[in-house]
């Protein structure tokens, strides 16, 4: 049986990459910051067994170094940095930046998928798929930027996909998969309402994405539909 790990697994993106991947016979290990209130997720787990909930606050990296050593044992064929925080609004915007939420933006969208990477580098291992996934987005490109805007975000995400190009370069002799998506405007509480797509058609996609990876695909920025991205 296959094991994905995912983070941010409580709601949205992350949920519905828990849903499908169970379904789909998978063992889930799905992270998020507070267990207990994460009453979709406890109830999808209620559900199936073969979904193991662990928390887990992505931008606290001891707690990341914990649960790799909690599930040192364990074959990891496809980790899945789902986590991220979108913390610009108008009252944050340029000529008021709010540099610690910068930064913070910086620690979860950027830092913390690398360090989930070093962590669970054995794990990964010991699996024949070898795969690190990061959802980031189409806001991280840097030709696509003709709006402006949400410093934070991009920044934190163009800076995520740099990141993840250089790992997968790195990774590459030890046969270590590194795949950046763009999920598309979809509906969940980052979304809002007024976006494109459903998350069952945006997850679906992504994992149509996944399955079919291939080494020389390592380092590419892709969308959920299978179309490369601009950078």
């Amino acid at each position: 049986m296959a094991t994905v790990l995912i983070t941010g697994a409580n709601r949205g993106l992350g949920l519905e990459f828990c849903r499908q991947y169970v379904q789909d016979g998978w063992q889930v290990i799905a992270c998020c910051r507070q267990p207990a209130q994460a009453q979709a997720l406890l109830a999808l787990a209620g559900q199936y067994p073969g979904i193991q909930v662990e928390a887990l606050d992505v931008a606290d990296f001891a707690a990341i170094d914990a649960l790799a050593a909690k599930l040192a044992d364990i074959q990891l064929d496809v980790l899945l940095n789902n986590a991220g925080v979108y913390g610009d609004n108008r009252t944050n915007a340029f000529g008021e930046l709010d540099y610690p939420l910068w930064l913070q933006s910086f620690v979860i969208n950027t830092q913390a998928p690398m360090k989930m990477a070093e962590a669970f580098l054995p794990q990964l291992l010991r699996s024949g798929q070898k795969l690190v996934v990061n959802v980031s987005s189409l806001m991280g490109s840097v030709t696509d930027n003709t709006s402006g805007g949400s410093i934070y975000y991009r920044s934190s995400k163009a800076a995520l996909n740099a990141a993840m190009k250089s790992l997968a370069i790195d990774l590459k002799p030890q046969a270590i998969g590194v795949l950046t998506l763009h999920p598309g405007w979809v509906k969940t509480d980052m979304g809002g309402p007024n976006a494109l797509i459903e998350k069952e058609e945006s997850i679906s996609g992504m994992r149509q994405v996944i399955a079919r990876f291939t080494l020389g695909q390592s380092g590419d920025f892709i969308k959920y539909d299978g179309n490369v991205m601009p950078w």
